[in-house]
């Protein structure tokens, strides 16, 4: 890349915004996981949609490939650049303007650089609840969240970002910006364009701001954190909990007892909160919009399904630590794995009635195929989304277990398409799915996708590399 593109771009962002010490781009070039390490030509931070606009513009009329990032939380390498380092990193941490809150209309426009979490707190300024809900929420984004189609631990009761997103400001390709920042619960004036920018991962255009919707915040939340004999019972309890818990009922988190072995271990200040060990637990929570009565409502609940066992000991947080405190067993997994050295991870999806049937198949074939590896099952089974990862043996080689990675996964991606699921449900394609597409998609599928790349990114600037190759 000439240095007269870099000063053009300077010329839009102010020369401050555009990073070039290797020292300075570390921490835009490796994912925290470490699977993944890029190259950069440049780090450029636009301010706002307008300097976005500029610079893709810019991008078009050189050549330049770009890559969208936010927080930089992916678990797919989708906002790593590739490591030959020809592209520009777009970062839009700068783009953190929260435009307005309407408490009324509950809804409220934020831009893509905002956090989940500073999101989440100016619903709650307005008494409103934003309730898309992750781990890393203090550092994505919600134009990474979008653009990934996220999902955690609310998906149960209001949807992915999808659901939660009612329209969209994106700078196309060409620089062009699609204001699609409209607040209307029905619209029917032709395709929903922003569906094809959720999910997209920063492919077919860039967004800059969106309109996300809010909700009343709870009166009351009782939140349980429950021992189970095991996924089939876990199911059979999730569905009694829909209809007779008593309230809303907004998480249903399935772990193993090695998933709580592994925080407990790792995790300073956690404890197991029930008086004897199980083989599965679930942490389920459960709102209402009335203040008085839930809390009963839930021991009433639990008391029937203890004596159906379908639950075999029970505990109802009695404050707001205990509440976090149970929360932290749930949150706590994805980090504590590392201790326990190499990880190989699937983020899968099947129907909510072939859980209990993945999760014993693909423990049985990861066994099989790597004798004394841990299987370590856990995740949002109330939407059917399995975080099956698999931990080396005690004791193994790290790099030989993470060899088998590509093997392992084919595996267990193969019991997957067999139950009619899906090989990503919520981390996306990025780079690390990316070949694996062909074998799981429709032809006719993965053509249409290819269509739509070539006709919003005929120069193919965005992202390259990412999703599809």
């Amino acid at each position: 890349m000439s240095t007269a593109i870099l000063d053009r771009m300077a010329a839009i962002t102010g020369a401050r915004n555009i990073v070039t010490d290797a020292d300075a781009m570390v921490p835009y070039l490796k994912e925290w996981r470490d699977l993944f390490r890029g190259k950069a030509q440049a780090v450029v931070r636009p301010g706002s949609t307008a300097e976005v606009a500029a610079l893709v513009k810019l991008a078009a009329e050189t050549g330049t490939t770009l890559v969208p990032q936010g927080g930089n939380t992916g678990l797919v390498g989708g906002q790593i650049p590739i490591a030959e380092g020809r592209e520009i990193i777009l970062s839009l941490q700068r783009l953190d303007a929260i435009r307005t809150v309407d408490a009324q209309g509950d809804t409220m426009i934020v831009e893509a650089g905002v956090t989940l979490q500073r999101a989440q707190e100016a619903a709650e300024q307005a008494s409103r609840l934003f309730p898309l809900s992750l781990a890393s929420e203090g550092s994505c984004t919600v134009g990474g969240n979008l653009s990934t189609n996220a999902g955690g631990t609310a998906v149960l009761a209001y949807g992915n970002a999808r659901e939660l997103c009612m329209g969209l400001e994106v700078v196309l390709a060409d620089g062009r910006i699609w204001n699609g920042l409209r607040q209307l619960r029905k619209d029917n004036t032709g395709y929903d364009l922003k569906n094809l920018f959720i999910g997209a991962e920063g492919t077919l255009g860039i967004i800059t701001a969106a309109v996300l919707k809010l909700f009343p915040l709870p009166a009351a939340r009782a939140t349980a954190f429950l021992a189970v004999p095991g996924p089939e019972e876990a199911l059979a309890l999730l569905n009694a909990a829909k209809a007779g818990a008593g309230g809303t009922l907004t998480t249903f988190e399935l772990m193993s007892e090695l998933c709580l072995e592994f925080v407990l271990r790792h995790a300073p200040g956690t404890r197991d909160p029930l008086s004897a060990r199980s083989p599965w637990y679930v942490l389920m929570e459960v709102s209402s919009q009335s203040a008085s009565g839930l809390d009963e409502a839930v021991e009433t609940f639990l008391g029937e399904a203890m004596e159906t066992g379908l639950v075999t000991d029970a505990a109802i947080a009695a404050s707001l630590d205990q509440r976090a405190a149970f929360w932290a067993l749930r949150e706590h997994l994805s980090e504590v794995q590392r201790f326990e050295g190499g990880s190989i991870k699937h983020d899968v999806s099947v129907p909510l009635h072939a859980t209990a049937t993945f999760i014993r198949r693909a423990s049985a074939v990861s066994e099989a195929l790597i004798p004394g590896c841990r299987p370590l099952p856990f995740g949002h089974v109330g939407d059917g989304n399995v975080h099956f990862n698999v931990s080396q043996p005690v004791g193994g080689d790290k790099a030989a277990f993470l060899a088998r990675w590509a093997e392992l996964n084919s595996a267990v991606h193969a019991i997957v398409t067999e139950l009619n699921g899906s090989i990503s449900a919520e981390h996306g394609i990025g780079r690390l799915k990316r070949d694996l597409l062909p074998g799981v998609k429709d032809p006719v599928e993965l053509a249409l996708m290819r269509t739509l790349k070539q006709t919003l990114d005929p120069q193919g600037i965005l992202n390259p590399g990412a999703m599809l190759a």
